[in-house]
């Protein structure tokens, strides 16, 4: 389509500012932004859609408007709604760079745009795929005709014959086809994951493709329709956050009309992405107001009553006060400026939810609010019915790493860290305060480890391992040289295994037979061990003391 055509379409709100002589340019696509330098993500010949966040002051309009002529695009519309009339100093860095210059009318959402130029473009380059897509965001619009992004994928299935599937940061499935055949397996959904965040933490242009068992995957980035509210300028703060389109079929050699359109179905999509956010409004509101009360130490009666409005918000039907934990995350990068405190309250959004539950309905029902450098998590649990000992009930740290640990590693890279601490479950306002201390305390230890990810729970405050992480290095090292540096010299010379067999003594609690049973040793063997480790180390086995010094020792090594 032709940027005149654009101009000549009232819906749109767009008046022009300059450019009249370029207006019979072809415009490609449409892409919105608030970034000081998009141009990684631009391939020539968008419209390109800002709300002006990038700018600063007057010198930051010619280095931007530089870099968009450079990438090739086809113009430049700038919105109203935030700074009122677009600024001067852009209307001539426009004109100096021959770029077209739209502002875009304060009552005319971005959206709106963006879902014009993607059908039109369609079905200007193919009349199918134009159907395809126009399908799409009729599927996608609110009201009793709306399917979610799992009917966008179902037509992709049926008029294009791709499979596709909507994922999490953490391989998390969104949506994905009902119709063709098995879903994508857990290790699959993760690898894609880890591919997808490492390929935007390093800056590649996508679709990014992957190679797993013969099978190839095209992973296209679903980013928000309505631009960052908060101007972002840096991948790292949505980086936890977004969803990614993830396609069987090897993307290298499509025509760019096809790209195109898949393009425009994350789009979308991202219309979803749009409405679940603003859906979370709420819950965060009473998350902070809770947490507020909690810090400054209100009576437990207030908290409570607040605890009662938040219940059917966040479990509806449920009929009783439920339990609650807390579940306390920081992510941390070097050399940064990003709102570490938002990033985390994005992540544990996208990863408290079941691990069986798919869509993005289950996360309704978690409630995060940020301070700082932190982001803390009310999660509501159903009272804890007679048959449960309490023991497992809620979110486990163990169970909350395994699920997050291999995809977030990769996306994090060399500079980026994230850390969790998980709370017991307590049924009344009074312990609120408790369980907030204590998941702090828990994420204290975690990022006493060693890891990009790493997340500790209640249940270790309670145990010796809650000291380890403290001991300085230094003396950490000293502690565990004397003990086991004379067993390890000794195995390295003799090819013994002193060291193994000490571990698995005290693993079985000095128990003669079982341990010989598990070394599949004979008992006056392991006697003869034992009595070398005594013999080297100067300690005696048999007492506890000792016992306790060799198990610290090994745990610290």
């Amino acid at each position: 389509m032709r940027l005149r055509a654009l101009l000549d379409t009232d819906a749109l709100g767009l008046r022009l500012l300059g450019g009249e002589d370029e207006l019979d340019r072809t415009v490609r696509g449409v892409m919105t932004t608030d970034l000081r330098d998009p141009s990684r993500y631009l391939s020539g010949g968008e419209l390109v859609l800002t709300g002006l966040a990038w700018r600063r002051d007057a010198g930051d309009s010619e280095p931007f408007v530089r870099l968009l002529a450079q990438a090739g695009v086809a113009a430049l519309a700038a919105g109203e709604a935030e700074l009122g009339d677009v600024p001067e100093d852009l209307v001539v860095a426009c004109a100096r760079h021959r770029l077209p210059l739209f502002a875009v009318h304060e009552s005319v959402a971005f959206a709106t745009i963006t879902e014009h130029v993607v059908r039109q473009v369609s079905g200007e380059r193919a009349g199918d795929l134009a159907a395809v897509v126009d399908r799409h965001r009729r599927m996608m619009t609110a009201g009793p005709a709306g399917g979610g992004p799992d009917v966008v994928l179902d037509l992709l299935g049926s008029d294009l014959d791709l499979r596709a599937w909507v994922l999490s940061p953490t391989g998390r499935p969104i949506a994905g086809p009902k119709v063709g055949g098995p879903q994508l397996p857990p290790e699959t959904r993760a690898k894609l994951a880890a591919e997808h965040l490492s390929a935007t933490r390093t800056g590649r242009r996508g679709p990014h493709r992957l190679l797993l068992e013969s099978t190839t995957y095209s992973l296209f980035p679903i980013r928000s329709s309505g631009g960052s509210p908060q101007g972002s300028r840096d991948v790292r703060e949505t980086l936890l956050s977004d969803w990614l389109l993830a396609v069987e079929a090897d993307a290298g050699d499509w025509p760019e009309e096809r790209l195109d359109l898949l393009y425009g179905v994350t789009q979308l999509i991202a219309v979803e992405r749009d409405r679940r956010d603003a859906a979370r409004t709420v819950r965060r509101r009473l998350a902070q107001e809770v947490l507020e009360l909690v810090q400054t130490g209100a009576a437990p009666a207030e908290i409570a009553a607040r605890l009662r409005v938040a219940a059917p918000v966040l479990l509806p039907g449920l009929g009783a006060a439920p339990h609650w934990q807390v579940v306390v995350a920081r992510v941390e990068w070097q050399d940064s400026t990003v709102n570490d405190g938002q990033a985390a309250q994005s992540l544990l959004e996208e990863i408290l939810v079941d691990p069986l539950a798919t869509g993005p309905e289950p996360s309704d029902r978690i409630a995060v609010a940020h301070t700082g450098d932190e982001a803390i998590a009310l999660v509501p649990l159903p009272a804890v019915s007679a048959e449960h000992d309490g023991s497992e009930h809620g979110v486990l740290a163990d169970t909350l790493l395994a699920s997050i640990r291999d995809p977030l590693a990769s996306g994090l890279d060399d500079d980026g860290r994230v850390t969790l601490g998980v709370s017991a479950a307590v049924h009344s306002a009074e312990g609120l305060r408790g369980a907030l201390e204590e998941a702090r305390h828990a994420r204290r230890v975690a990022a006493a480890r060693t890891g990009r990810v790493c997340a500790a729970g209640h249940q270790e405050l309670a145990s010796h391992v809650l000291l380890l992480p403290f001991v300085p290095d230094d003396v950490r090292r000293a502690f565990t040289a004397r003990l086991l540096d004379p067993l390890r010299d000794y195995d390295r010379r003799h090819r013994a295994e002193l060291t193994p067999t000490l571990e698995a003594f005290l693993d079985c609690d000095g128990s003669w037979t079982r341990c010989a049973s598990r070394l599949h040793l004979h008992v006056n063997t392991l006697r003869y061990r034992v009595g070398r480790i005594e013999q080297l180390t100067g300690r005696d086995l048999s007492r506890l003391e000792d016992k306790l010094d060799f198990l610290l020792a090994l745990r610290m090594s």
